[in-house]
């Protein structure tokens, strides 16, 4: 059953980042907004919807706030997509990416994007070189490229430059999964060395002035 409300959606993962071969899955990633008489009731609304035929992750707008507040890497990339990755995009999305600097911060950026490329490189050191062994080297450095971009910057490019540089460098890991240390260890000093272009505190304020725009128009829709 289709997910009402949709406010933003694209393709993300792999084909986003310019490292999807022939057998790639298309992955979507997007956001949705409950019906705000929903939220009063006793139980809540869902706030994920997940499927796998096609692959597609759908967030309530609320929950998709949260998670870019707390940097998370996943959830980042639906507001920094190039345009033509987006297959909805409403007016309240367009606001939202209009806004997506406002969920920056720091610390939160680096903690998310260096944890998340630390669990890949725990996942490489923790069983024996198989197929994914390849994969998540490649999103180890992507993690990390792309997270020190935007904890310098305050940008965030999702589509590789040099997808080529990331294809070699997981098959060097695959071959040999300690190639993966001093790329992890580079970055981490990288990080600390660094000069950050983003705040120390994400703006709120601004996320949750968004946020009541959407919960007062799908309000004031729900009876029509």
């Amino acid at each position: 059953m289709p997910v009402p409300n949709v406010l933003l959606s694209g393709i993300v993962g792999s084909t986003a980042y310019g490292l999807a071969h022939a057998g790639s899955d298309v992955d979507r990633l997007g956001m949705f907004a409950a019906p705000t008489e929903a939220l009063h009731g006793l139980h809540r609304p869902k706030e994920s919807h997940v499927s796998t035929a096609p692959d597609s992750t759908l967030h309530e707008a609320a929950k998709w706030c949260r998670l870019a507040l707390g940097g998370n890497p996943t959830a980042m990339e639906l507001a920094w997509l190039p345009p033509e990755l987006y297959e909805v995009r409403t007016p309240l999305g367009d606001e939202l990416i209009g806004l997506r600097t406002a969920f920056l911060s720091a610390k939160r950026v680096r903690d998310a994007y260096l944890g998340y490329a630390t669990q890949q490189f725990r996942r490489l050191e923790s069983r024996e070189a198989d197929a994914r062994t390849a994969k998540h080297a490649r999103h180890l450095k992507r993690l990390c490229h792309q997270g020190l971009e935007l904890y310098t910057t305050g940008h965030l490019t999702i589509r590789l430059e040099n997808p080529q540089e990331y294809v070699e460098f997981g098959d060097r890991v695959a071959a040999d999964p300690t190639a993966a240390r001093p790329v992890l260890a580079y970055y981490e000093s990288a990080f600390a060395e660094s000069r950050p272009a983003l705040p120390e505190q994400p703006d709120e304020a601004a996320v949750e002035a968004w946020l009541r725009r959407v919960r007062a128009h799908f309000y004031a829709t729900a009876g029509v």
